[in-house]
């Protein structure tokens, strides 16, 4: 995941994906997914950029809660947009 920190585009990149996915499926937990990965992909970019950390960010202490977060998260809309694939639509 340290590719992220350097790139943090492709974390945009990933959050648009599950957001397109996720209104595809009509899963509003993926389009969450997705949007939560895009204020990562912003978050990340701040600290790239020095906006949001001035001094010495070699340390990464949030990158512990974040990418768990991330990573549980993307794991649950992965098998809840594939549950719902399997399901057959109901029509109301």
């Amino acid at each position: 995941m340290g590719i992220l920190i350097m790139y943090p585009f492709l974390a945009a990149i990933i959050g648009a994906i599950f957001i397109a996915f996720g209104r595809r499926a009509r899963r509003w937990g993926a389009t969450a997914v997705g949007v939560t990965w895009l204020l990562y992909a912003a978050y990340e970019t701040g600290m790239q950029q020095r906006w949001l950390c001035t001094g010495e960010c070699n340390i990464r202490v949030d990158l512990l809660l974040i990418y768990p977060i991330l990573l549980v998260a993307s794991v649950g809309a992965g098998f809840g947009m594939a549950r719902a694939r399997r399901a057959p639509a109901s029509k109301a």
